[in-house]
């Protein structure tokens, strides 16, 4: 009987959005059927020391992918946990098993990481001159696994400096120019990358960026940054495809997730039960030029975050974005539960002009005050689909060129949100 009053509802909204002339369709999320990861077997264990141990593990790495199987990074004897290193590249078919209580941490000095220009470690207009931690290019069937942490030392001074990466991201924030700083792990060109229960904190940029990825699973995954380190974004899917980020919880200083697409379109994209503390929300863009398609939001907890359910883009790198649902959303603490902004950072100029089309809010619940913004453009409204979304009284809601089949409630109530995760 239940499932007969669903159907209706849904058709209902179809059909009214025939009258409206809008498009109803949903988000399919990851085309693959993605299951819980297995840890592969190892090759070889080595044991912590205080050495620099770029070498060696790159050397096990190259070794171990060839049986298609990982490097286990383990406690020594004395009790040591603590590997050290600089760049690592994972190869095709292997990777790392990070022990629980191993902390993989990246040396902080720019050398390591200067891609020739020896800009790394300073202030340009481009920001480019710094390779990251760990390089994923290339490659098939690899991942990082294991309850063991990697330190990006965002936190410490730099080599030859008095100052930290974070030191000078902020002096480049001042500036208006871009700082030269090594992300965390980057994934280029690949197919099916697994993040597996690992713990990331303190990178100097982002934590995890892809780009041309199709397959990538981030499951049981742990990012813990301060709030105020800048540009350290949790995890960002840019012009990729297949992509599931499941069970984790994400605190940090920028986006929390935010999903991309400036160099080419990003599609099929599943976020479930999920946890988010600090950051900049659930976000996508600003780069929407490619396309961003078919995504699903469901089963998350954001509490602590500025904004909440965020879309940004504008005149000067948008496009289109089309078939998102957030499903099963408890918000709380956070300024901007709702952001759809088409004029992001007061971008007005240029010709590539953003559109946001069915966007489907079901079983949202808000459970303290803030405001929600829809910020569309003249003759390309934004759509959207309210269905239970409960608020709390109070909020203030600010619409600016909206079309909408259903509506925001002021019926919220209670003050804990489930834990999806």
């Amino acid at each position: 009987m239940i499932n007969k009053i669903h159907s209706n509802i849904i058709n209902l909204f179809c059909i009214i959005g025939l009258i409206l002339g809008l498009n109803t369709s949903f988000a399919s999320g990851d085309t693959r059927n993605v299951k819980e990861p297995v840890i592969p077997n190892s090759c070889i264990t080595l044991k912590a020391s205080n050495k620099n141990l770029t070498t060696t593990i790159q050397n096990q790495l190259n070794y171990c992918a060839s049986f298609k199987k990982v490097v286990k990074l383990d406690i020594s004897d004395n009790k040591n946990f603590h590997f050290y290193s600089g760049p690592l590249n994972i190869p095709s078919n292997g990777g790392l098993l990070i022990s629980k209580g191993v902390v993989l941490s990246a040396i902080p000095d720019p050398l390591l990481y200067d891609t020739g220009n020896k800009t790394c470690g300073t202030i340009d207009n481009s920001g480019n001159g710094c390779k990251p931690f760990i390089s994923v290019k290339n490659t098939e069937n690899s991942g990082i696994y294991g309850e063991g942490t990697i330190d990006g030392q965002g936190n410490s001074i730099i080599k030859g400096t008095k100052k930290t990466w974070w030191n000078l991201s902020s002096e480049a924030q001042k500036l208006n120019k871009s700082q030269n700083v090594p992300r965390l792990i980057q994934i280029r060109n690949s197919k099916n990358f697994i993040i597996y229960k690992i713990s990331l904190k303190n990178s100097p940029n982002f934590h995890v960026a892809m780009g041309n990825v199709n397959g990538f699973t981030a499951w049981g995954v742990k990012i813990n940054t301060p709030a105020d380190a800048r540009n350290t974004d949790g995890i960002d899917p840019g012009s990729s495809t297949n992509i599931t980020i499941a069970h984790s919880y994400i605190s940090t200083g920028d986006d929390n997730i935010a999903i991309k697409a400036g160099n080419g379109p990003t599609s099929h994209i599943s976020i479930l039960n999920n946890f988010f503390g600090k950051g900049h929300g659930m976000s996508i863009g600003s780069e929407t030029t490619g396309s961003v398609t078919d995504v699903i939001v469901e089963n998350l907890t954001m509490d602590g975050t500025t904004n909440g359910l965020h879309i940004k883009s504008s005149k000067e790198n948008g496009g289109l974005v089309n078939n998102i649902t957030y499903k099963n959303v408890c918000i709380k603490n956070v300024q901007y539960p709702i952001l759809l902004d088409m004029f992001y950072q007061k971008n007005t100029k240029g010709n590539k002009i953003p559109q946001f089309k069915n966007i489907h809010f079901d079983n949202i619940k808000v459970l303290t005050v803030g405001k929600f913004i829809f910020n569309g453009l003249k003759d390309n409204n934004i759509q959207v689909t309210f269905n239970n979304v409960s608020i709390k009284k109070g909020s203030i809601i600010e619409e600016k060129y909206l079309t909408k089949i259903g509506s925001m409630i002021e019926n919220s109530t209670g003050n804990i949100c489930p834990n999806y995760q």
